[in-house]
């Protein structure tokens, strides 16, 4: 090839290169999406503050203007990227004439108001990340319509309302990351290709139902801590069968079932500061890979099962603050086991204190007697 076919060749490559024209909708998508943000949260060297209208978005290369932000595939913005620099505004409702967008990421920003509607007719979205920011509002039965949904993370915002039944309709959707809001209600029947389900610190309330929870043959992680659950926890809850982690501290439930679950890949269980009475069951120690448990801060009354010290998967265990009785299993100080955690403030006996599971001392003695049903004697 002669010089001079070189350099043609070069030069068509280059204009090719720098011919791309944006689709002008996505183009005044774009330009409505930052004039709705506050000019004086843009600052110059961020991502927003290289949108200079002057050039093509999707051009290449990208020198001084649309350093970052998005990016586009051919023609087209498929994702939305801002850097965590503080924006606050409104999302404008045109974010929807990008009906190419598989990725919108406004996280740790200041954005406020509802999620605007047409954002939930995105054909392609498949994530969906709006995490810590002040967004308010709730969300649509619409949200069916994301039929890509993937993952959805709209923790830390201001989120109210109930959960709609719609959101059994995201087939596609593997995580689900609710936590920190101010939603209400119940959950409803979750999408059954479920991996991670987190809805921490809200205010759901109800029984778990196993309708919510049927159908989920790959859900590993459950994070329902902080929120306002009452009744008896389910013993189907535990036996989900790819399951292996399960937060649901901090709520008010007054019961547990637990069946064996010898087929189990539950690792850590925290039930923690809840108002579980009954006696302690020693059916936790048969699922396999158990290596973390806390039941700390319930009512939980009777002896503690002997197999718990006898259990080597077992590492952590958190038993303090009930009302358990007895002397605690021998083992547990006989360097037959390798737990750490706490026995503490219970009702036990002998519970050596050069052990650290016994640091935390064990209640008054009134305390247990009124505990189980003794009269406590008068004070001199």
């Amino acid at each position: 090839m002669t010089i001079t076919a070189i350099i043609t060749l070069l030069l068509i490559t280059t204009t090719t290169a720098t011919t791309t024209t944006t689709l002008p909708s996505d183009i005044s998508a774009l330009k409505a999406i930052k004039s709705a943000i506050n000019p004086s949260t843009i600052p110059s060297y961020s991502c927003l503050g290289s949108w200079n209208f002057t050039s093509d978005p999707c051009a290449n290369p990208h020198i001084t203007h649309f350093l970052c932000g998005f990016s586009c595939s051919s023609n087209r913005i498929t994702q939305l990227t801002f850097d965590r620099i503080g924006y606050s505004g409104t999302l404008s409702p045109l974010i929807s004439k990008l009906t190419q967008l598989v990725t919108i990421d406004l996280s740790e920003n200041k954005f406020t108001g509802p999620i605007p509607m047409s954002l939930f007719t995105l054909p392609n979205l498949q994530t969906l990340i709006l995490r810590s920011n002040s967004f308010s509002g709730s969300i649509p039965p619409s949200i069916s319509n994301l039929k890509s949904l993937e993952t959805i993370d709209i923790s830390h915002n201001s989120i109210s309302g109930t959960l709609p039944d719609s959101f059994s309709s995201l087939i596609m959707i593997t995580r689900i990351d609710l936590s920190f809001n101010k939603l209400t209600g119940s959950i409803p029947k979750l999408p059954k290709n479920l991996l991670e389900l987190a809805m921490k610190s809200n205010m759901l309330s109800g029984n778990l139902l196993k309708n919510s929870f049927s159908e989920l043959a790959q859900l590993e992680v459950v994070e329902l801590s902080e929120n306002l659950f009452t009744g008896t926890i389910p013993g189907w809850f535990f036996l989900q069968p790819s399951l292996q982690q399960v937060n649901i501290a901090n709520n008010g439930f007054t019961g547990i079932e637990i069946f064996k679950g010898v087929d189990s890949n539950l690792v850590a269980v925290d039930i923690g500061y809840n108002k579980i009475g009954g006696y302690l069951s020693g059916n936790f120690t048969a699922y396999p890979v158990l290596s973390s448990l806390s039941l700390r801060y319930n009512q939980l009354h009777g002896p503690i099962p002997a197999e718990y010290s006898k259990k080597t998967t077992l590492k952590r265990l958190f038993l303090d603050g009930n009302y358990l009785s007895g002397l605690p299993p021998k083992e547990f100080f006989t360097g037959k086991s390798s737990v750490s955690g706490s026995l503490g403030d219970n009702c036990l006996k002998s519970c050596p204190t050069s052990s650290q599971l016994c640091l935390k001392s064990q209640k008054p003695s009134s305390i247990c007697q009124q505990a189980y049903g003794g009269k406590v004697k008068p004070k001199s």
